[in-house]
Formats: C-alpha cells, structure tokens, sequence
C-alpha cells in the first residue's frame, strides 16, 4: 500500500538523517537530506462539483489534513477557483515556540525525532514544522493530547484490529478512507458506551444498526454493525455501560464536530490500548 510505503520511507530516511546529523555539519546534513515537506506542498484548484473527500481521495490524504492546511475549509468548500494547499502525506504545520527545538516539538506529538528531523530537511533550527501522522481537528491536533472524555473501550476486553483506520487499498477503488477502525468480536459480545454522553440515534442505518452518542467537548462516538440495540434516542449512557451487542465484528468511529460537520478522527488517539493489538 502506498501508506506503508510511505511510512516505511520515512523510517528509514529518519535513520540516515540522524546518522548525518551525528557525523556532519549542519550545512552539510541540509544538502544530503530530502526537500522539507512544507517546500512540497501541492496546489489545488477548485474545480465546479468537487467535494472535499474527493479532493482528499486524489491526494490519498484524509480530509482533515486539508482543512488543517486551509483554515477557510472550516467554513465549507470555497468558490470554483479558489486555491489550496495540500501536503505530501497526512500531518500538521507547527509553529516551534521559543527556547524549543524540533526535539522538544517530536515529544510533544510522539513523533521519531529522527523522523521529524528528516521529514523537516534537517534544519537544526526550524521555526516552523511539519508533523506527520498527526491528525488536524478542530480543537486542536488529535495525537497532542487526549481530552479525557472517552475513558472506556468498546468492548469488554481488548480486541484484535481488523481493519485500522485511514487509507486503505480497496480492490474496487484502489485506495479509501475508513474512518473507524474494525474490531474482531463474537456475535452477542457486549458494546459498551467508552464514555459519558446522549444517545443522538439508536436504529438501522444503511442495512445495520448503529448507535451514535454524543458526548462533552464536541466529541462522538458510532458503533456500527450491532446485532442488538439496548437503548434509546435521548437516553443518558456512561462509560461502561451496554448499549448493544455485536454481530460478527464492531465498526467503532471517534468523530469531532465542525462547520463541516462531524469529522473523523484516529480512533487509537482517544481510546487507550486500541491499536496494541492488530490482525
């Protein structure tokens, strides 16, 4: 897949540029490393009928990303014409605050410093810098800080990843989103609300049944592809309690509200533990 290519290439640079960087002057390390990603960034002109997934579909980035890029975004699509910018793979632009370097900028994201050294084109002293692999949300970058408010986990015991979430290879269209994440369970295991929140709606939606709770700092959940639902629209839930059982797996979405609506985020960002453990 063009993602593992990517984070692979990533992994392997940031080794070498470390390396550089130990052994070389800085003037030097800076011609042997690859262009910083913020010197790659592609402009896009908006053309009549175009969406923002699908935007984010032809760049194999998620939307999050642009809107993070585009500010203006956060109030819907821009005129035909207008013109934004993407970046090279998914990630956020920060600004390095004084008296810090990017090492401090790599702890605060959880980020390979070698990574980000590189991917930065092994500028000692960077003013501005592109992390990536951390998703834009409307309050902020979802891999900084957990908020807190989800403090369970959907099932009643870890379970194994089926299909993570982002960009994924799909026979039909080559590469799409999948703005949850899949968790094995047997049919009848419980699902368990993973925190405090309103039940927004509880019914069949596309053929499943699906469960949507909206809970404090504009934050929702979505369990999808329930066998049972064991409660109502309007219902008051906390973390842990049961809100339906599964069929054969849980399609289990984190998602933050914007005046784009509710935008997908990682998952693996709110919930501790969901990404240990993969198929």
């Amino acid at each position: 897949m063009r993602r593992h290519r990517v984070l692979l290439s990533l992994l392997v640079w940031g080794a070498i540029a470390a390396a550089i960087a130990a052994i070389v002057p800085p003037a030097i390390a800076q011609s042997l490393c690859p262009a910083p990603a913020l010197s790659r960034l592609t402009r896009h002109r908006i053309a009549a009928g175009e969406t923002l997934a699908a935007i984010a579909q032809r760049y194999s980035v998620i939307p999050a990303t642009i809107i993070g890029f585009n500010p203006t975004l956060q109030n819907g699509l821009p005129p035909v014409g207008t013109e934004i910018v993407i970046p090279p793979y998914n990630g956020i632009r920060v600004e390095v605050p004084a008296g810090q370097t990017w090492r401090d900028v790599a702890a605060r994201y959880g980020v390979r410093a070698d990574v980000l050294f590189e991917i930065n084109g092994c500028q000692p002293q960077p003013r501005v810098v592109f992390v990536p692999g951390v998703n834009w949300s409307p309050t902020g970058a979802t891999a900084a800080q957990p908020t807190g408010v989800l403090t369970g986990y959907p099932l009643p015991s870890e379970a194994t990843i089926l299909q993570a979430y982002g960009w994924q290879v799909s026979p039909a269209t080559d590469s799409r989103v999948h703005s949850g994440v899949e968790l094995a369970a047997q049919p009848g295991t419980p699902v368990l609300a993973t925190g405090s929140g309103t039940i927004a709606f509880a019914g069949s939606q596309n053929g499943a049944n699906l469960v949507v709770i909206n809970h404090a700092q504009g934050l929702q959940t979505r369990y999808a592809r329930l066998e049972s639902i064991a409660v109502r629209v309007g219902q008051t839930v906390q973390a842990g309690d049961r809100i339906g059982t599964s069929a054969t797996s849980l399609h289990f979405e984190v998602r933050a509200n914007s005046s784009l609506g509710w935008v997908a985020q990682n998952p693996s960002t709110y919930i501790r533990n969901l990404n240990l453990r993969t198929q």
